[in-house]
């Protein structure tokens, strides 16, 4: 293998992975801890993990640097003449190889790797830091694919330039899970993405589709390409009728009653469901398209002013699913969805101004706070939807916590009967900023915060932005008409 240098330092690699594994099985020259042996263990293999996390990072960047500097150097070696697909092929087959890949992974392999050392250059940083993953970096490089020069290098910046602000609480992208980082950019991406998000759409509406796939033990997949908001709305239909169908005498676990109620939904005429195990009906799963029809959960849909109003045509927030076209939001909220409550934001700084009339009752319109401060569930990695969380007091009532805000989390039903049945504990909460947690060995993790970004102001209502600011000093349904009026 190679010289003698690369020989030995993948010896040397060998041989610290053999001391690794001995303190593994507690085999080191000295224990983690002499006073608490068994403890000492346990905390120096949760340190082993760390280390682990941070040597696979730097594993993966030389793998994305050697890959690509073999393309280079194949492609300058080739005989004149070689068809440039001809060349691309052959070697993405030997790295396939060299890897034991398949020819589509091997090539998906060179595309991220490709984008890392020519177009993302602090992803490539930061993965030979350590300080995120492969996954993490595939995940930025599939965001930025779409995205010119500028774009990918915004897009970078964001998230991975030293200078950007961003919370101290707030947990940074490798501290978070590669998929919740992925829908951090995909969001970020929609955002600032060159084209409108309205011709995007149109596009992604043209290739909606149902797709089967073959799976093990007589099983298969069925699943669908849909709008999101009719998607978002089939989920939490399908999420109703499911815990409806749950009871002392439900045998069935949550997931396999949705399964169940997706097949009759499919296989019926739509009147009524009926459940495989012949206990539980539920009428009105009709197939009317309409949200206010097919679901009852309480959808937010956060939407700034002017996109409301038709000025611009910048991403509005569906909660749980991320971006949508604005035009989507105007027409959940106008036609009468009572399931799709309306949250307009400020144009100052994006922060949520009012909630519609009908939530005016404090424990709806403090649990839609937080359902807006958070998004999430906001234990680390949970991506549970706000719509299946539970409020609870951070410190408890009887231990004189108040019923505020900023004393308050979300998390979802598994992650708050780990905190209330374990060493698990949420860490201080503000208005704006959800609770980090802290694991029964002391360890802190950070919290996830929601990405508020001020929208965007035409430039010929730019003048007029002193009207508006001023009838936005006392948040309520009223500032809305009042803006219209001076505008009009």
């Amino acid at each position: 293998m190679g010289s003698e240098a690369v020989v030995k330092a993948f010896a040397d690699i060998r041989a610290a992975l053999a001391v690794l594994n001995a303190e593994v099985d507690g085999c080191g020259a000295e224990p983690f801890s002499a006073a608490d042996p068994l403890a000492g263990l346990a905390d120096g293999s949760l340190d082993i993990l760390a280390g682990t996390r941070e040597a696979e990072a730097w594993l993966a960047g030389l793998k994305a640097r050697a890959a690509m500097k073999y393309a280079d150097t194949a492609h300058t070696l080739a005989p004149p003449g070689t068809p440039a697909r001809a060349q691309e092929m052959a070697v993405a087959a030997e790295i396939g190889c060299v890897l034991a890949m398949g020819p589509r992974a091997a090539s998906a392999f060179l595309a991220v790797s490709h984008a890392l050392t020519t177009t993302l250059p602090l992803t490539l940083s930061a993965l030979q830091a350590g300080t995120l993953s492969w996954q993490h970096a595939r995940g930025m490089a599939d965001e930025a694919a779409t995205l010119d020069a500028a774009g990918a290098a915004a897009l970078e910046a964001h998230f991975l330039d030293p200078d950007t602000p961003r919370p101290a609480t707030a947990a940074t992208i490798g501290e978070m899970p590669a998929h919740r980082f992925k829908h951090k950019a995909r969001t970020w991406r929609e955002r600032h993405h060159p084209e409108s998000i309205e011709k995007r759409h149109a596009k992604g509406l043209a290739d909606r589709r149902v797709d089967y796939r073959p799976d093990q033990d007589g099983m298969a997949w069925l699943s669908a390409c849909l709008p999101a908001h009719q998607a978002m709305a089939g989920w939490n239909r399908l999420n109703a009728l499911a815990r409806a169908a749950q009871g002392p005498d439900e045998l069935r676990t949550l997931t396999q009653i949705r399964a169940d109620e997706f097949a009759s939904a499919i296989l019926t005429s739509g009147t009524s469901t009926n459940s495989n195990a012949g206990n539980s009906a539920v009428a009105g799963a009709g197939t009317d398209p309409t949200p206010s029809s097919t679901i009852r959960a309480q959808v937010l849909v956060t939407v700034p002013v002017l996109a409301f109003m038709g000025v611009t045509d910048e991403p509005a927030m569906l909660d749980g699913f991320g971006p949508i076209p604005p035009s989507m939001a105007r027409k959940l909220v106008a036609n009468g969805a009572d399931s799709f409550h309306r949250v307009l934001v400020d144009p100052r700084d994006g922060a949520p101004l009012e909630i519609g009339r009908t939530s005016y009752r404090v424990t709806k319109a403090m649990r839609n706070w937080l359902r807006m401060r958070d998004g999430t569930c906001p234990f680390p990695g949970c991506s549970n939807s706000s719509l299946d969380n539970e409020a609870d007091h951070l410190l408890a009532w009887h231990n004189g916590g108040t019923t505020g805000i900023s004393n308050l989390g979300q998390p979802c039903p598994k992650h708050h009967k780990l905190r209330h049945s374990t060493g698990w504990t949420p860490t201080p909460a503000t208005k704006n900023e959800p609770p980090g947690w802290t694991s029964p060995t002391g360890r802190h993790y950070k919290s996830e915060h929601q990405d508020w970004e001020p929208p965007h102001w035409p430039s010929r209502l730019k003048l007029g932005t002193a009207d508006f600011l001023h009838t936005a000093q006392s948040p309520g349904e009223d500032a809305l008409e009042r803006f219209l009026r001076v505008r009009a």
